[in-house]
């Protein structure tokens, strides 16, 4: 059922985004169309290959182009969770000069009644977020710069962060060398309640280093090493974490309801208590493969390890299908594995109130898991003859399922995204 709203709500957004845009799309389809495919610039870093939009004759190349961006995205699940994400997006560049600045802003509207929630006896609750970002780079030969910085904000968190990234090519352009250092601070609060009564800070920092290799004209390969080094305390302040004792807890099944846990489970109900430092290790390999037939191949493995005890793999694929210099479609399927956290427990155990254990979650993506699925999307190039991308409409849609192989209150979830965005050049 809540899948099908999703659905629903998807093809409601490119309906009304094709009908405001539907004067284009007739002037676009009543000129002549070319052979040679253009590629999605939202996956250009997947390498698909891209071609130069054929200049009007007499038209004067700009030095500057600009892209503004409106999109409208959305989230469900079967765990009674649900987020609406509208946002806009503005990219101004010089391509001769080799300069670029680009800014977002989105909001966020959370609504959620899970498991977790109706455990603790909490009312369902919806939350709104805002965030921003700015970036700007400058790139006039082989070497380049880009810096960023970020902020969002709820009533109960706050966040700021920062970083800059360089780059070479080097071998005619055939290798690229990029390496980058970001820094964030946040602060957690809780809702009606000033960070100056009660707050706690997380600061983290990320390095990355990488190289991408340009094999031949149909092949691009790349790989990519991350570290984020993590110091605060990030529990959730309104997670409480049920204890039993040592008997109890044997009885506890994978899943077990709440009037389960409430009926099995001590008196004492403390907060979620993570530890204090998190070191986060990733390797990224990335490879795009053209095809002469229109088609392109990516493929990103990605492998992850942290101080927590964590490791996880994650497999991303797309095969984007270039039906026409207007239209591109692409299948997706993405694969995900992990195991749990050191200090987790599906049952934590207890002798008594005052000999609760130090470290203590109820965060089931700590948990082992595994989640598999996929979907789809479409590119249409709502452009004039000469000029297809200077209106682009995409959509996408993807479902997936995750199993918790050792919690409590949910076995299983259903889940589905679905992000409609339109793209205009001026």
């Amino acid at each position: 059922m809540q899948l099908g709203r999703l659905v629903g709500i998807a093809v409601a957004v490119l309906f009304l985004l094709l009908t405001t845009t539907s004067r284009a799309f007739a002037q676009a389809e009543a000129a002549a169309d070319g052979t040679a495919p253009p590629a999605d610039p939202a996956t250009a870093d997947a390498g698909a290959a891209a071609s130069t939009p054929e200049p009007t004759p007499g038209a004067t190349a700009s030095s500057i182009n600009a892209r503004a961006t409106t999109e409208i995205a959305g989230y469900i699940d079967s765990t009674a969770t649900s987020v609406l994400t509208p946002s806009i997006g503005l990219v101004v560049e010089s391509p001769t000069a080799g300069w670029g600045v680009s800014g977002r802003y989105l909001v966020d509207v959370v609504s959620a009644a899970s498991p977790d929630i109706v455990s603790t006896a909490s009312p369902h609750w919806v939350e709104v977020r805002q965030a921003g970002s700015l970036g700007v780079r400058y790139k006039p030969g082989t070497f380049g710069v880009a810096v960023n910085a970020a902020t969002s904000y709820t009533p109960d968190y706050f966040s700021l962060s920062a970083g800059a990234q360089l780059s070479q090519e080097l071998d005619e352009k055939n290798l690229t060398l990029i390496a980058g250092y970001g820094y964030g601070h946040d602060t957690i609060g809780r809702s009606r309640t000033a960070f100056s009564v009660f707050s706690r800070t997380l600061d983290y920092h990320t390095i990355q280093a990488g190289l991408s290799r340009i094999v031949n004209a149909s092949l691009v390969i790349g790989v990519y090493g991350d570290v984020v080094l993590e110091n605060g305390d990030q529990s959730k302040p309104y997670r409480y974490i049920p204890i039993f004792t040592p008997a109890a807890a044997a009885s506890i099944p994978v899943g077990a309801s709440p009037t389960v846990v409430a009926n099995a489970r001590l008196q004492a109900k403390p907060l979620e208590q993570l530890p204090l430092e998190r070191e986060r290790y990733s390797l990224t390999g990335r490879l795009a493969l053209r095809a002469d037939n229109g088609t392109t191949l990516r493929v990103e493995e990605r492998g992850y390890v942290d101080t927590w005890g964590l490791k996880a793999s994650t497999t991303d694929a797309r095969y984007f299908i270039d039906l026409s210099r207007r239209w591109t479609i692409w299948p997706h399927a993405r694969f995900n594995i992990q195991n749990s956290v050191s200090f987790w427990k599906r049952a934590y155990t207890a002798n008594g109130e005052h000999d609760l254990p130090a470290l203590r979650t109820g965060d089931r993506e700590l948990s082992s898991l595994f989640t598999a699925g996929g979907g789809g999307g479409v590119r249409i190039a709502l452009g004039k003859s000469g000029s297809f991308d200077d209106l682009v409409l995409t959509t996408t849609i993807d479902a997936f399922y995750t199993s918790f192989a050792d919690a409590i209150y949910v076995k299983q979830r259903l889940s589905a995204l679905a992000a409609t965005a339109l793209e205009i050049a001026f």
